[in-house]
């Protein structure tokens, strides 16, 4: 009979959850993961890794169709769409079994189902597991953390229906390639999608009900990106909103209704697909009873993840922004280390945590914009660097791009670093690292870039703050 007492049992084997299984487990304690659905969650299965692999399709795909300006000959580029989408679900598949040989190389027990907080036996918590309707296991541990994640927003006559509608599970696995898209949101999740289907040969349309795309970024970099995307073909209306969408039954255009400026026009469609945010899983988990607090859809926490309710702890997009992988996992981290007791945990600090957005061009970013440094109180000194000035990035043939960084004029502290360009989002975690080591303007200055590399971009943009850019 399986073993069902534990010390620690993890709710959701996704990025958080199955990090702060493995690391409970080196800490020496006794750990479960409970998992309804597929270990990796959202983000192995349905999310960063199969869309990076459909995003790389489309930029080979892209360098295919531009073969002549590298003195290349590819005269017939095709594509076959169940190739592209079975390339990208092989991907996540090897990686959701490398995170079941994770859990068991660190005797993590995994076990199957849904799994639902139960009240208390004593000191430790209860959680009841089941599948289909069917018990699977009752089991306590004196630490419980909810990673149960999030879904997809659905917005009052936007639900997704999974064939004119989708979300992006059903923007992941398209059986063909439509004509035309209309992409509701421009954050991370619209604006990849927007890039995908428009590289590949789609019409696409993005509308915005802010007044400006990829909001969460600087102002800049946002103005860069809508430049360079409408460039490309991409239709971006921004301070719009959808108002209505009549899908016929016989599987026609979708009519979109668009609200822009006090005028309303009308879009026709193949497919809409709604990426207007997430949403916390916190139904059907035990809250009801509980001392937890749910604020707009997310669990309630402290610096150190836990809940209103003593034992429990919650981390990753269950509890709210920023919804990304990399910060679930560190979560998961932090919350066994202070469990474990360990002296030389702290707490996350949200300013330091990159973001990307693997669109072309990609566009990645840490700590603050010029616009929040002012509003903040910060006197600044703002550095700038285009790709046209890089040597690599002429070479590569992507000179189109921009790296901006951001200090605090009076003690150089980097406040800031915003990019848009080829291979940003592998660049961006070297001002995420001197931000973590709380580096000044010196220490950057003085670092040596090798050449030539598009890391030197990160270099003149520093220099260039302090009015000492020497290629541009």
């Amino acid at each position: 009979m399986a073993d069902t007492d534990f010390d620690l049992i993890v709710v959701g084997g996704g990025p958080g959850g199955y990090v702060a299984a493995i690391r409970a487990a080196q800490l020496g304690m006794k750990t479960a993961v409970v998992e309804r659905e597929h270990l990796g969650g959202i983000c192995l299965n349905w999310g960063c890794i199969p869309t990076k692999a459909l995003l790389r399709t489309s930029e080979v795909y892209h360098t295919f169709q531009n073969a002549k300006a590298y003195g290349l000959s590819a005269d017939t580029i095709g594509f076959d769409m169940a190739a592209v989408v079975k390339r990208s679900r092989q991907v996540a598949g090897q990686l959701t079994g490398g995170v079941k040989h994770l859990l068991k190389k660190n005797k993590v027990a995994v076990f199957d189902g849904h799994g639902k907080l139960n009240g208390t036996s004593g000191s430790k918590r209860k959680l009841h597991v089941e599948k289909d309707g069917k018990a699977v296991a009752d089991l306590t541990a004196k630490h419980l953390i909810l990673a149960t994640g999030a879904r997809a927003r659905q917005l009052p006559g936007l639900e997704a229906d999974g064939t004119q509608v989708w979300t992006y599970k059903e923007a992941m696995v398209p059986e063909a390639m439509p004509k035309s898209v209309l992409v509701v949101g421009s954050g991370a999740i619209g604006i990849e999608f927007a890039s995908f289907y428009s590289t590949m040969g789609a019409e696409v349309t993005v509308v915005e009900l802010l007044d400006r795309i990829v909001p969460a970024e600087d102002p800049e970099i946002s103005a860069f990106a809508r430049k360079s995307f409408e460039k490309q073909g991409l239709k971006i209306l921004t301070e719009a909103k959808v108002t209505k969408l009549d899908k016929p039954k016989n599987g026609g255009l979708v009519k979109a209704t668009v609200e822009q400026g006090g005028e309303t026009q009308t879009l026709e469609v193949e497919k809409v697909i709604s990426a207007v945010g997430i949403v916390g899983n916190v139904e059907n988990i035990g809250l009801e009873g509980t001392k937890i607090e749910v604020e707009r859809g997310h669990v309630v926490i402290d610096e150190w993840m836990r809940t209103g309710e003593p034992g429990v702890y919650a981390i990753g997009d269950v509890c709210g922004a920023p919804w990304l992988a990399h910060k679930a996992s560190h979560e998961g981290v932090i919350c066994v280390e202070k469990i474990a007791g360990k002296n030389d945990v702290h707490p996350l600090n949200v300013r330091r945590i990159p973001g990307c957005t693997y669109c072309h061009p990609q566009i990645a970013s840490v700590g603050l914009s010029e616009e929040k440094a002012k509003a903040a109180g910060h006197k600044v000194k703002v550095g700038r660097f285009p790709f046209i000035g890089n040597g690599k990035a002429i070479a590569l043939g992507e000179p189109e791009g921009l790296v901006k960084t951001v200090f605090d004029a009076d003690t150089g502290e980097l406040l800031g670093a915003h990019m848009i360009g080829a291979e940003v989002t592998e660049l961006i975690q070297g001002y995420a690292v001197a931000m973590q080591l709380e580096t000044t303007e010196t220490d950057l200055m003085h670092a040596v870039f090798p050449h030539p590399t598009l890391s030197e971009m990160m270099h003149e943009s520093v220099l260039d703050a302090y009015g000492r850019a020497i290629h541009f």
